[in-house]
């Protein structure tokens, strides 16, 4: 989710109940991943050819979440250059091709369905909760680029703000923005679910 800038327009009654939602939310989202993913591991009948397969795709999300780590400027200001001139949520969209390159080295098709029903299922209501708080925060500025750019499959071409200004300019890559949101994360825990099916297939377990 973007900044909080404005935030102070909004009760502190809905603040809370903010707050509360987005805790449910993570709780499930790790419950249900940690769940899912101990299924997924123990299910697993991973190859050489489905690791390559799942490779493009989680390579794909790696880059899509890094780039987007790196330009958004939290509790700042409203992004809306970078990947964000293509898709609202690229962090989402990034995790979503990540982890169905990960189900997909696996070598179980039909975890690809689970994980898309339950992504979707968890995230949908994020996405939309989300925005109707970014569009409290930020009024105009966020409606127009909401009526411009989907909320997650991305424009060919990227979005400019009909009023121009020097925040319209494509934000710069920051490699510090990329440690301080953490995204570093995302690139280990990769290596170490490739690197876990690796080891499955070349012991046979």
């Amino acid at each position: 989710m973007q900044g909080a800038q404005g935030a102070a327009s909004q009760s502190p009654r809905r603040r809370a109940d903010a707050v509360g939602l987005n805790l449910a939310a993570r709780r499930v989202r790790l419950r249900g991943g940690a769940l899912l993913a101990l299924l997924f591991l123990y299910a697993a009948d991973p190859s050489p050819l489905w690791l390559a397969i799942g490779a493009v795709p989680a390579a794909l999300g790696l880059l899509l979440r890094g780039w987007a780590a790196g330009v958004i400027h939290k509790d700042r200001v409203l992004s809306t250059t970078g990947p964000y001139a293509f898709t609202r949520n690229p962090l989402y969209l990034g995790s979503f091709l990540l982890g169905s390159g990960v189900v997909a080295a696996g070598g179980r098709p039909l975890f690809l369905l689970v994980f898309a029903l339950f992504f979707g299922f968890v995230y949908r209501a994020t996405i939309r909760r989300e925005a109707r708080e970014l569009e409290v925060r930020f009024g105009d500025p966020y409606r127009a680029w909401a009526e411009a750019v989907p909320a997650f499959l991305p424009r060919l071409t990227p979005y400019r703000a009909r009023a121009s200004s020097d925040d319209d300019e494509p934000a710069a890559f920051s490699w510090s923005r990329y440690r301080r949101n953490r995204e570093w994360e995302a690139l280990l825990g990769t290596l170490v679910g490739f690197a876990v099916l690796g080891a499955k297939w070349w012991w046979g377990v």
